[in-house]
């Protein structure tokens, strides 16, 4: 087997383990590498068996480490951005033996969980919020008189965040104690993009390298027990440790360190014992190797960002069945732009997530990835669209939210011809509660002007996509989920659809179903078992979120003894509540059964599991059908 650890091969059992920070502080500094080591093989063995963040956490573990080696959480508070390279901070928070339950059901969540640990004092799974809590936290801390420490680590990427810009404005004016690890490795989930990119690489690039200034050569001598001129000879043979000010970070009232290895444990300790008793804001810029330690996550960091199971020894993951969602997307959207010259693609940093690689490889020139601002993506898309241009904005369903000011004040009042894909629509099942698209139908259906859609399978996707480009007369969204779909063959020529018209496949006068978007096949499975009873059941595949089909709702509402929808969506303000609400207005009387996800943040897990938790089944949609219908014929439930 090719060995793709770069450490020298030590048995496993005499590396160090640790089962708490304490243990930790315990170790002697040179016994920190091989402790560093036993983290990566531990991270490397179990997440090839439950996915997760492999890239991002083996690029931490050095940090991690000397975080925990000099601070003292829970009482000093560490705030990470996004929290998906928190799997090492959670090992040596006492959770190493549950590591190989990460993302798992009723295991370790993907990501910081205030209710997880005391350890983690603040939960996140979007970026850009480390900064402005953090700067919170601190400025709680002086109200309460207090002295713990506040850090906030934060990636490159997370600084094309509005907010990260937003929380840097007020540090200097709010608190005199800041410090904020800037962890820089040029990715995201994809390489990063833009100016603040640009800016970080000319950092580390910098000719600033081949001498000294005075005041970094004072405080290397003082923190690392060595000369200026002794680090000058090592930075001449290539250590890119050299500590320089920054004109950026100063001009925010902020004393700014770096760049420095990120990988060397012993500058790292130093250089935190040395900044934790600093009496001004203060950044350390940290270089660090996004997959360290394990050469296939060195080598494709996009994939090992966050990854399904995979071959330890290669990297090698299972073979995909059909093709998701987001390839089609990308895939067709490419294919239409090619025809239709005014077709733009915007992302906020998710070009693989959303497929858009596909329509970029395509169509280079009218591709925008707008680095993570959501709301930056969605003005941007507002501007092509007044200049005439076919926008299509794909943002994940989760991250969408942050555009949501937008939705209504720039892309609803005016009217404009935004083209919304919202990718990861439901449940996201590992990535849990912070990655659940379940929200959207709720805060976009009322918003005057947008037209708003979900397929039942692949080919009808391709049809709305169609649909879409071809629709100029306001703002238009389809929603869809993660994977892959039901496999249905995808006709040669897209089909226009009729907007705001609901296919009927199957009339009925007992139960109408109601299956919107992939809850189709629940709704066509449900039908097939309350028909083995003797049930006439109408089957429909709505498609339609907004416009809603008005008469075709109230025909089944007063031909059948009760409505039941099918949504992969919370319940409050959802396709259901619609329904509810059309029938209300129309003086129809007849019960509505809804069957999704409840009012409450749902857990991580697999999707079936979490589904039959929350009712989400034939199951229980028989059950809740069979209580406004006739009892079964005697015959019909014997066969």
């Amino acid at each position: 087997m090719e060995n793709y650890f770069e450490f020298p091969e030590i048995p496993t059992e005499e590396l160090p383990k640790v089962d708490n920070a304490a243990d930790l502080k315990k170790l002697p500094m040179e016994d920190l590498p091989k402790l560093a080591e036993n983290i990566r093989r531990t991270l490397i063995s179990s997440l090839a068996k439950t996915g997760g963040h492999l890239g991002p956490n083996l690029g931490v573990v050095e940090l991690s480490i000397a975080l925990h080696r000099i601070f003292n959480t829970p009482d000093d508070k560490f705030v990470f951005d996004v929290s998906h390279q928190g799997y090492v901070h959670k090992m040596l928070t006492g959770r190493w033996d549950e590591i190989h339950t990460i993302r798992q059901y009723e295991g370790l969540n993907g990501f910081l969980l205030r209710s997880e640990s005391e350890h983690d004092c603040y939960g996140a799974g979007h970026a850009g919020t480390a900064v402005s809590a953090a700067l919170g936290m601190a400025s709680a801390r002086d109200v309460l008189g207090k002295k713990d420490h506040v850090v906030a680590v934060a990636g490159d990427a997370a600084f094309t965040c509005g907010p990260t810009f937003e929380a840097l404005n007020n540090i200097a004016a709010t608190t005199k104690k800041f410090i904020l690890v800037l962890n820089d490795n040029e990715w995201s989930i994809d390489r990063n993009v833009g100016a603040i990119a640009k800016y970080f690489h000319a950092l580390q690039t910098s000719s600033t390298y081949s001498h000294i200034h005075d005041k970094a050569a004072e405080f290397v001598e003082l923190v690392a027990g060595k000369t200026g001129r002794d680090l000058v000879h090592k930075v001449e043979r290539g250590a890119k440790n050299l500590l320089f000010p920054n004109v950026l970070f100063e001009k925010f009232g902020m004393h700014y360190y770096g760049p420095i290895d990120g990988h060397d444990l012993d500058l790292l300790v130093k250089t935190f014992d040395f900044l934790k008793d600093q009496e001004e804001p203060v950044v350390l810029h940290i270089i660090t190797e996004k997959g360290r330690g394990y050469e296939p996550a060195k080598a494709n960091p996009m994939k090992f960002h966050g990854l399904g199971p995979y071959k330890t020894e290669t990297g090698e993951t299972p073979a995909s069945g059909s093709p998701t969602f987001s390839q089609l997307y990308g895939e067709y959207l490419g294919k239409f732009a090619k025809e239709d010259e005014m077709i733009v693609a915007v992302t906020a940093a998710m070009p693989n997530g959303t497929g858009l690689t596909g329509f970029q490889a395509q169509v280079p020139e009218r591709y925008y990835d707008v680095g993570i601002a959501e709301e930056h993506a969605a003005l941007f898309a507002c501007g092509q669209a007044v200049q005439g241009l076919k926008p299509f904005l794909t943002i994940y369903s989760t991250f969408f939210q942050r555009a949501y000011d937008m939705a209504v004040h720039d892309i609803g009042i005016q009217n404009l011809p935004v083209r919304l894909c919202m990718d990861r629509a439901g449940l996201s099942g590992d990535d849990g509660p912070t990655h659940h698209g379940l929200f959207d139908i709720g805060y976009m259906r009322h918003i005057p002007n947008w037209v708003f859609m979900q397929p039942k399978d692949e080919d009808e996707f391709v049809d709305m996509l169609w649909t879409m480009a071809n629709y100029d007369e306001g703002p238009i969204a389809v929603r869809y989920p993660r994977g892959a779909g039901t496999g249905a063959t995808i006709k040669e020529t897209p089909q226009l659809l009729e907007i705001g018209k609901a296919e009927v496949l199957e009339d009925g006068t007992d139960i109408a179903l109601f299956g919107l978007g992939h809850l189709f096949e629940m709704a066509e499975a449900t039908k097939t078992e309350l028909e083995k009873m003797g049930f006439s059941v109408a089957l429909i595949n709505p498609r339609w979120i907004k416009p809603l089909d008005g008469a075709c709702i109230e025909k089944f509402g007063r031909q059948c003894k009760v409505v039941m929808s099918f949504e992969d969506h919370v319940l409050h303000n959802g396709f259901g509540a619609a329904i509810i609400e059309h029938l209300n207005d129309a003086g129809i009387q007849t019960p509505v059964e809804r069957i999704g996800w409840p009012d409450q943040f749902v857990e991580h897990g697999k999707v079936d599991i979490l589904r039959e938790k929350h009712g989400i089944s034939v199951k229980h949609a028989i059950a809740k059908a069979l209580k406004h219908l006739p009892a079964p014929k005697e015959e019909a439930i014997a066969s």
